[in-house]
């Protein structure tokens, strides 16, 4: 074991407070918002396994030096650090998310932050990746997305609904996008494919067994 050496400091330390919680931003959260934020967070979280961090309505601190800077996205991955059970996200620790997604529903839930003063942070933050979904706008226009290109944090052309995660598919080697389906009990929700095939749940894997045994038992009478 190494030993570090004995250090002084000319003056008592004077800590800063990095809360995992503020009563500002606890604004509620509807139930189908709620499911929303968990269908995602169950589906990337079981995609990761652990090899990758992900995080769901963790505050983000991204100025070592001011408390009140930082985010709490909806759901958001670090590549190449563990998933381990952390409160609060560092980026001076751990480095900024890659990933980063938003889900919006004014009339489910309020925002302690307007989606302007969200944006300008997330520039701030420096993810590369940043996915938007509104349940409440029209078909065409649910899904926005934007890249880091060059400094700049750049909108995409979204067409149909659906756009490639360009995050998980150049860290796992298949081809991501996301997409907008049904799932736990919304009938619109923000999903994940690989290679064209929807990322599921346990509980749904097991319902699609159960009915394709349902359906062979059928097939045997």
């Amino acid at each position: 074991m190494t030993h570090l050496p004995s250090v002084r400091h000319v003056r008592p330390v004077q800590p800063l407070e990095f809360p995992s919680t503020n009563a500002e931003w606890d604004l509620g959260e509807g139930l189908r918002r709620g499911r929303i934020c968990e269908l995602l967070w169950v589906v990337v979280t079981r995609l990761l396994g652990g090899a990758h961090a992900a995080g769901k309505d963790n505050f983000v601190y991204y100025d070592a030096n001011d408390p009140k800077k930082c985010l709490a996205p909806d759901g958001f991955v670090k590549l190449g650090v563990a998933q381990t059970l952390f409160d609060t996200w560092k980026v001076w620790e751990n480095g900024a998310p890659e990933l980063c997604v938003e889900i919006l529903s004014p009339s489910d839930a309020k925002e302690f932050l307007p989606l302007a003063t969200k944006m300008k942070r997330y520039r701030a933050l420096g993810t590369k990746e940043l996915v938007i979904f509104n349940v409440e706008l029209p078909v065409g226009a649910r899904l926005r997305s934007f890249d880091r290109l060059r400094g700049d944090l750049v909108e995409r052309i979204v067409e149909n609904d659906t756009t490639p995660c360009l995050t998980l598919t150049q860290a796992l080697g298949a081809r991501f996008d996301w997409v907008l389906a049904r799932g736990d009990g919304v009938d619109v929700t923000l999903r994940l494919t690989r290679d064209g095939i929807l990322l599921q749940t346990d509980k749904e894997e097991l319902t699609a067994l159960r009915a394709e045994l349902a359906i062979q038992s059928g097939s045997r009478t």
